[in-house]
Parts: C-alpha cells; structure tokens; sequence
C-alpha cells in the first residue's frame, strides 16, 4: 500500500457477506447514476480467482502473481478475505480526481483501507439469512457446509450508510442515490 489516497471523500467502499447481492447493486447502482447525467467509476480489483468465474468481471492472478505484484507495489490497495487475495491497482484510483468510485470491498480489510483513504464512505449491504443462503447455492461455488460457515461469519462494520437487499434491486438503489446525493451535499 503506497500512501494516502487523494480524494478518498470519493471512495465508495461497498461491504456485505458473500451472497447479498454487491455485484448486482454495484452495477445497478452505477448505470442509474449515469441515467441521471453523474458519473459513478467502479473499480476492477485483480483476485486470485480464476478468470470466468462468475461474479464480477475481475483481473484474474495466480497466488504467485498476486504476491509478486504485492511485493512490486503495485497496488493501491490490497488484503486477503476468504480465501482469496485482492488488489486494487492504482490506475482504479486515479478516478478519484474527477468524481466517485464504487469498490466491493471487504468488511475484514476495513480497517487497513481507512489508513490509506480516511475520508472514504462505506455502504453496509445486507440481506436476510434466507436470502443469502439460496445466493450462494444459485452461484454454485460453495457446498453446503462452506455456506454455513459463510452465514455463520459475522463481521460489526461501522458504515456510514446500511441498507438491506432484500427488496428489490431498484429499491436499494433508490436508497442508495438518496443517500448518496444528501452526504454529497454535506460535503
């Protein structure tokens, strides 16, 4: 991790178990921004997971290439969650200078991304234990017993904004340009 990140008032760090539906949001979240005429950037992470593996569209690295390129400094941003290592390159970033960016982040990795963007927003999504559980058998990545273990984790969040996706899609969204557009105004 190579510093402060400028403009981190910018950074939208979206955080919520696995299964709640943050790639969904994410990108709905974002085409209803540039609908309204704003601008909204998500940001591609690099992840130690196969490319064509569902989820988001992602730059995918073997171990060994995530580590190297963590060694290199190559990353903005970086941490290791259920299983996997992610990163965030710094060209992601440079988005910061001319509006938002949107980032799946991690509720683990909190802590370490708040050092180097202080100023960041985080999103708390949720959902109900019903509804996460049959996400993540729809996904298929997981058996039964990783599922549980996944609901079983909980992690407390301090978030500036928690809304639930139990509804539907456009209603998180609704809420979250709602809130978006009263915390812009209040900075």
């Amino acid at each position: 991790m190579n510093g402060i990140i400028p403009c981190s008032e910018r950074l939208l760090i979206l955080v919520g178990p696995s299964g709640v539906g943050k790639d969904t949001v994410m990108t709905a979240w974002r085409e209803a921004v540039l609908h309204r005429g704003g601008r909204l950037r998500l940001a591609r992470r690099t992840i130690t997971r196969p490319a064509g593996s569902g989820g988001e569209a992602h730059e995918a690295l073997t171990d060994a290439q995530w580590q190297a390129a963590c060694e290199a400094g190559d990353f903005s941003l970086h941490w290791r969650a259920n299983g996997l290592a992610y990163g965030v390159r710094p060209r992601e970033l440079q988005a910061l200078e001319e509006g938002p960016v949107l980032l799946n982040g991690s509720r683990a990795a909190l802590p370490a991304i708040r050092l180097l963007a202080p100023r960041c927003r985080v999103v708390q999504l949720s959902a109900s234990a019903a509804s996460l559980a049959e996400r993540l058998r729809i996904r298929g990545r997981e058996d039964e017993q990783a599922i549980e273990a996944r609901l079983a984790r909980s992690a407390p969040v301090q978030a500036d904004f928690s809304v639930s996706n139990d509804g539907t899609v456009a209603d998180c969204v609704a809420a979250l340009i709602g809130w978006w557009d009263a915390a812009s105004r209040g900075s």
